[in-house]
């Protein structure tokens, strides 16, 4: 009858699966005639499978005959004396016998194994100078541990040469559904399982043993903190202060950490030491740009802190937000764009989010102006993608605007991808009629937005990526840090247009970004349809858009879909309903009761200064008060001051009668009429001027 360790390894070799490179490495090696090396450096996070390997790698010995020693490190002391009694005890030998006199006289084949080596890495130089120089050279040392071999090991040239470092990662996804089918997962689970775990063992397994318990399980895993709590222990034993713990969680909330970043975010004044304890981690990742936790871990880390403390989560998104905004206006280029990659990433634990944006370094894209020879290549693609007619539409707008192109570049001679700008504002009419887009766009804003002088629109009209058309990708992700972008250093932009052509796929995303869809704005080429989104910066201006996003940002639910046009809470007045607006806000200035009424209430001027939620009240006094500036700053100029002086014993601080007012000013009554008028005009116009700006 089989032993119970006998059942206890079939099981375990059961559920094991893939790591096949790994295990034909270690055959290779433990059979060849000469080692080719004598230490074999397992590395890798917690729960991702050291000890199961190591497991199979013993199996192996057993199948070819070949003597192993194991020693489980996790409750050894880090010193000789322990190591040794370890070693006395796995070999049966008395405590008062020298195993390394045993094993240096052995000359054949055989192999220790130590786990869970993190634990006495301390010994390092010891047994470097006084241990493993006695084995003899048909010994195999394999080490498993949480940490990549410490300096010593590299920086002298003889241990350099005979060391084999193997860093473990998780299972490929292939790995992880034959993991799912042993464990009689049904399918219709494997694909969230995948997505959560990203082919991490330890939550494969731990999720695996929910369901086989019959439990039913959601995704994403903040509402199962006892996983949560199980594969944070594994990533992290023993956190030293709250201060690395606080670096830990700011790390997995930002894309990529830097030093700099570091600081801002705790707000210490020296982290260089938290920044050096992060690179040590296992699970921590050097980039090129900085550093960044494994994938799964991330995810663990901040599904953790949401639901242990929501408000440092916040605080810390706050930190970044914060930072990012003044990296933007100190960056051109290349770096402003990972700057705004960084703040977008932000978002990324908001589910409209996630799915459609790539979030790796994407290091070797560029982005760069339209060239000549770019012409062809793209508008091939977007014939290959669009058709034929679409094509000709974009030749033309190639010819006619080639600065509102921005091409996208990787290490092939063709473009990557592109995206095609058109201003609305700048067309002739005889280019905007060629364009059944163009045409479907500005009969919009003529309906429903009309633009103001010095006011602009733009419809992003063709974007796509050479190899992957508008899907998700490292190119479509760059596109929409460039739209960004654009939103924001384009004065004067007062609308914006956004064709898609699968409409339904971009919803939730853009929906999050407040561009609402827009169905009188749709169009069709060549028999396809297009569904376009929109935004007014005059409702919503950029600085509310940011404030907007800010809220959003840490919010778990996707934003309900909207689409225009709809009731909406700002007038977008004209030039000459604005003027007529002002000088009824002046005629009224000291009746608040007929300034309730004043349209300007609704106008972005004054929706800035006060609070969504401020009442009526509040906005008149904000109205007052803006009226109040601007008349004021007429004092600042010679030849309005005494524009002002009118205005201000007519409305400001009013005589009883016009005529009473033009006698304490001691001018002639069609004089005083003459700058009552001019005074109200100028005051329009810097009003005007801060409404449209």
């Amino acid at each position: 009858m089989p032993s119970l360790s006998e059942r206890l390894a079939w099981e375990r070799n059961r559920k094991f699966v893939g790591r096949e490179q790994e295990i034909a490495l270690f055959q290779k090696t433990i059979t060849k005639t000469d080692l080719p090396f004598n230490i074999l450096h397992i590395f890798g996070p917690g729960g991702v499978g050291k000890t199961s390997l190591v497991q199979q790698f013993q199996r192996l010995c057993t199948e070819l005959k070949i003597p192993s020693i194991h020693i489980e490190a996790r409750n050894l002391e880090a010193t000789p004396e322990s190591f040794i009694s370890a070693l006395n005890a796995d070999m049966g030998l008395p405590e008062s016998d020298s195993p390394l006199q045993i094993l240096a006289a052995n000359e054949e084949r055989q192999v220790i194994f130590i786990d869970t080596y993190e634990n006495i890495s301390a010994l390092d130089e010891w047994l470097q100078a006084e241990f493993l120089p006695h084995l003899s050279l048909d010994t195999l040392i394999v080490l498993a541990g949480r940490n990549s071999p410490s300096a010593t090991w590299h920086s002298d040239p003889g241990w350099q040469a005979l060391i084999h470092v193997l860093p473990l990662r998780n299972l490929s996804p292939e790995e992880t559904l034959a993991y799912l089918h042993t464990r009689d997962i049904p399918a219709n689970h494997h694909q969230e399982i995948l997505n959560f775990t990203y082919g991490y063992p330890l939550a494969l397994s731990l999720v695996a043993d929910v369901l086989a318990q019959g439990q039913e399980i959601s995704f994403p895993l903040e509402t199962a903190p006892d996983i949560i709590k199980t594969l944070l222990e594994r990533f992290i034993k023993e956190v030293p202060t709250p201060a690395h713990r606080m670096a830990l969680q700011a790390c997995a909330v930002v894309r990529l950490t830097t030093e700099a970043l570091l600081t801002q975010l705790l707000e210490l004044p020296d982290t260089h030491n938290l920044f050096e304890w992060l690179r040590g981690l296992s699970f921590i990742e050097t980039g090129l740009f900085g550093l960044f936790p494994h994938d799964l871990a991330r995810e663990v880390l901040i599904a953790d802190l949401r639901w242990r403390n929501p408000d440092i989560y916040a605080q810390l998104h706050h930190q970044a937000r914060s930072y990012y905004s003044k990296r933007l206006g100190q960056t051109q280029g290349v770096e402003k764009h990972r700057v705004l990659f960084d703040y977008i990433f932000l978002h990324r634990d908001n589910p409209a989010i996630r799915p459609r944006f790539t979030w790796g370094e994407n290091s070797s894209l560029l982005t760069d102006s339209l060239k000549e020879n770019d012409k062809n290549t793209i508008l091939e693609t977007i014939a290959a993608n669009e058709g034929e007619a679409s094509a000709q539409i974009a030749a033309h707008w190639l010819q006619r605007q080639p600065q509102n192109v921005l091409v996208f570049r990787d290490s092939q001679p063709t473009p990557a991808g592109f995206a095609i700008m058109v201003a609305l504002h700048e067309a002739s009419s005889e280019d905007i009629n060629i364009d059944p887009g163009t045409i479907a766009a500005w009969e919009y804003l003529q309906n429903y937005a009309p633009l103001r002088p010095q006011e602009g629109a733009t419809i992003f009209r063709f974007w796509m990526a050479r190899d992957t058309y508008q899907s998700v990708s490292p190119i479509q992700s760059l596109i929409f840090v460039n739209f960004v972008q654009y939103f924001q250093k384009t004065p004067g932009l007062a609308y914006t247009f956004l064709p898609c052509a699968e409409p339904e796929e971009w919803t939730p995303m853009l929906t999050y970004f407040d561009l609402a869809r827009s169905p009188a704005a749709d169009f069709t080429v060549g028999g396809r349809n297009y569904g376009v989104f929109s935004h007014d910066w005059r409702v919503v201006s950029p600085i509310a858009w940011q404030e907007m996003l800010a809220q959003r940002e840490i919010a778990a639910s996707e934003v309900a879909p909207a689409t225009t046009p709809a009731s909406q809470p700002l007038l977008v007045l004209s030039q000459s309903g604005f003027l007529e607006a002002v000088q009824d806000a002046l005629r009224n200035f000291t009746r608040p009761d007929i300034l309730h009424q004043n349209p300007l209430l609704r106008s972005r001027l004054v929706e800035e200064q006060v609070p969504e939620s401020g009442s009526v009240a509040k906005k008149v006094a904000a109205l007052q008060t803006l009226v109040k500036q601007a008349a004021e700053s007429l004092q600042s100029s010679p030849r309005d001051e005494k524009l002002y002086r009118v205005i201000h014993r007519t409305y400001l601080q009013p005589a009883p009668t016009q005529e009473t007012a033009a006698e304490l000013l001691d001018l002639p009554f069609s004089t005083y009429r003459r700058h009552l008028k001019a005074g109200m005009t100028r005051i329009a116009e810097i009003l005007w001027q801060r409404e449209i700006s």
